[in-house]
């Protein structure tokens, strides 16, 4: 079964993998004003964060490859928060539409998306063949690479069970060799020792007549 990287790895892992590959595309240009408006009427401040505009745009991606058709709204709601109110309970608000729309048309303009709108169904965007495997080939690489080093140190290691098996077998083989000369020697020992006890038998054999 092929694998997928959109449920593979962990979303925030993938969603930065994925920001790294829309920083290199032109058509995903961040905006001068990203850091002058807010994401939201909930958030207080304008987002600070460096590589926000290439993030949210991989999120957004994200989220329309696993739900297959998703409109503005959707996503407004997908990204809004709690706005604190003081001494008054939270209140939920959605995410800006601005940012959005923008993300959703550079996505369009460099094939990725298309709209879809038909009857009986839910309208929005949807992913392109190219997006599609655009999101599908993030990690891939790396999971080849990653492969190809779990196969070399598998090699590795089976070269150092060889090598560690022909050490043994090499010291078990000295081992023996020993054992065998010392028998040998124990033998010839025990032979020389019986021929001088025949000699002296002999001898006295010999006295005796």
């Amino acid at each position: 079964m092929k694998s997928n990287p959109v449920y593979e790895i962990p979303a925030d892992e993938y969603n930065q993998k994925l920001a790294l590959a829309l920083k290199q595309i032109p058509e995903f240009k961040q905006p001068e004003w990203v850091f002058f408006v807010k994401t939201g009427v909930a958030k207080k401040k304008p987002t600070q964060e460096k590589d926000f505009w290439h993030k949210r745009a991989a999120s957004i991606l994200r989220q329309i490859y696993i739900h297959k058709t998703v409109g503005v709204n959707r996503l407004k709601t997908r990204y809004g928060s709690k706005k604190n109110r003081g001494m008054r309970p939270e209140r939920f608000r959605k995410a800006s539409g601005k940012m959005i729309r923008v993300i959703l048309q550079q996505a369009e303009a460099v094939g990725f998306l298309e709209k879809y709108n038909e009857s009986g169904k839910r309208a929005g965007r949807r992913l392109t063949k190219e997006g599609r495997e655009l999101l599908e080939s993030i990690g891939q690489g790396e999971k080849e690479k990653l492969q190809i080093n779990e196969d070399k140190d598998n090699h590795e290691i089976g070269d150092i069970k060889e090598k560690k098996i022909e050490k043994v077998e090499k010291e078990i083989a000295k081992e023996v060799t020993e054992i065998e000369e010392k028998v040998d020697e124990k033998e010839l020992t025990q032979k020389q020792a019986d021929e001088e006890i025949k000699e002296e038998v002999k001898e006295e054999i010999g006295e005796l007549k």
